[in-house]
């Protein structure tokens, strides 16, 4: 495929049921085999950014618990155990290979402002300029439910996004997306995510890992719109990277977005979190999808939250359904006084204001749909 044979940045991300055994082993072999596949990938010119899991199966296993804690300062203990002998084992891995790694933690706190995204992004430009590997986790030790990615998998599409890659490669213990509802095998190729696609994926199948083909298809979504496809395949042999590239690859290869989002729209879509919401009628959200529009207060109906102007709020269809996010026009108090207001009745509350829209088309992405 054209998007393959182009790639020159790739992120794969490993899951904690490839990298370990159901205790907590480490799977030395899938590990020296990834360190030797991506030394392959180098030696072509590539670059690549790993996203590792594992720092939490991998406590568990040293500190002997045989289940996944569910109490969150037992999480971050095994965390803290981990994430060391994580970063170590990848050192050793890459060393034979001449290849110098370094280790990135991150929390969503750390993309979510937009300097510190733009730091991130720049560290990540530097390090893959100087053919450093970077091994990515989400920084469990510290993270809240408030900052948390929620899975891996969607972590290895927001790096995918933020460093503009062209390929992201999710191995773990799954052999791709399987239609249960139809023939039963792998789908080979996704050139759109649709409800009955999405309807095809189910949660972990695995004492280790927290995510199942639910986060595969989010980040696959999220890397398509990026311009970025994506490919779900086993990580049980590692020579699956090798095949990806020579056509013959098991697994389900996502097809980018032929009009993918700004760096800027992507930051708006998927790294901030919304400060508030805004409810819109059916018209508005129509305008919005078709024809582009910015949002006005006309076509509001209802306002929750308290943010400011300029901060990142989302956009809700009639029936809930999410629609688009945007920086808000207005701060919290003040759109709660032009609701359902045409531009002529805003105008004298805001005489000195040049644009009056509650969301710019500029400043809008939309979600969902």
């Amino acid at each position: 495929m054209h998007f393959l044979e182009n790639a020159r940045r790739l992120v794969i991300k490993l899951g904690t049921g490839a990298l370990t055994s159901g205790s907590g082993d480490l799977n030395t072999e899938v590990v020296a085999g990834i360190a030797r596949e991506i030394a392959a990938l180098k030696m072509r010119g590539l670059q690549v950014v790993l996203v590792s899991s594992g720092a939490v199966g991998l406590g568990r296993g040293r500190l002997g618990l045989k289940q996944r804690p569910k109490k969150l300062s037992s999480l971050q203990k095994c965390a803290a155990v981990g994430q060391s002998m994580l970063t170590e084992l990848w050192q050793h891995a890459f060393e034979p290979h001449g290849i110098t790694v370094g280790q990135l933690l991150l929390t969503r706190e750390d993309v979510r402002s937009r300097k510190r995204h733009l730091a991130i992004r720049d560290l990540f430009e530097e390090m893959l300029n100087e053919g450093i590997v970077p091994i990515v986790n989400e920084n469990d030790t510290v993270s809240a439910a408030e900052i948390k990615f929620g899975d891996n998998d969607v972590l290895s599409a927001l790096v995918a996004s933020m460093t503009k890659a062209q390929l992201l490669i999710i191995l773990s213990t799954a052999s791709g997306l399987v239609d249960m509802k139809g023939t039963g095998e792998i789908v080979p190729v996704v050139e759109a995510i649709t409800p009955a696609i999405e309807a095809m994926a189910g949660g972990s199948g695995t004492v280790v890992g927290t995510g199942g083909m639910i986060t595969k298809i989010q980040a696959a979504r999220l890397a398509m719109r990026s311009g970025c496809g994506a490919f779900i395949g086993s990580g049980s042999n590692p020579a699956i990277i090798a095949d990806l590239f020579a056509g013959h690859a098991t697994g389900t290869i996502f097809i980018p977005s032929r009009l993918p989002l700004g760096s800027r729209k992507r930051w708006l879509a998927w790294f901030e979190d919304p400060r508030g919401k805004l409810t819109v009628d059916a018209g508005a959200m129509q305008a919005l999808r078709e024809k582009g529009s910015s949002l006005l207060a006309k076509g509001v109906t209802a306002a929750e939250g308290s943010f400011a102007r300029g901060e990142v709020i989302a956009v809700l269809g009639p029936k809930g359904e999410p629609v688009a996010r945007g920086l808000a026009g207005y701060s919290a108090a003040d759109l709660q006084k032009i609701l359902g207001k045409r531009s002529e009745e805003i105008q004298p509350l805001f005489p000195s204001r040049k644009h009056l829209e509650v969301i710019h088309r500029d400043e809008l992405v939309l979600i969902g749909r």
